[in-house]
């Protein structure tokens, strides 16, 4: 008797997902510079009807979670774990801007190997075009 195939952690969310009936998800990438292009992307995919994630964070902007060297490493590696999180949770990725650094280039890659739509809003800045 041939057992079910188990699904993936991702078919499971994807599963979940659709029974739940919930737009689609939009996580917003880009070099934190951008910050004020990010907050208006997110209103025209809110405005689309999509959930949106996006940097929470810009290390790059003076604040006190950034005073001590050693803690500011680390919480670049914890932020850098969440937004890769936030692009497993997202149905597709939306780059923003007309710079990217190595970051954004990892996140782009990132996302493509796990099969995400990447669109960007300065499209001349795709890696692989």
């Amino acid at each position: 008797m041939p057992y079910p195939q188990r699904l993936t952690p991702e078919e499971r969310l994807a599963d979940a997902k659709e029974l739940l009936s919930l737009p689609r998800i939009v996580v917003i990438c880009g070099s934190t510079r951008f910050m004020a292009e990010m907050n208006e992307a997110d209103v025209r995919e809110t405005k689309a009807g999509k959930i949106v994630v996006k940097p929470g964070y810009d290390m790059k902007s003076p604040h006190e979670l950034g005073s001590d060297p050693v803690e500011t490493a680390a919480l670049k590696v914890r932020l850098d774990d969440l937004h890769r999180s936030k692009i497993r949770l997202a149905d597709e990725v939306l780059v923003v801007g007309d710079y990217m650094g190595d970051s954004t280039r990892a996140e782009i890659t990132y996302a493509r190997s796990l099969g995400k739509p990447v669109r960007f809003t300065h499209p001349e800045v795709d890696p692989d075009t």
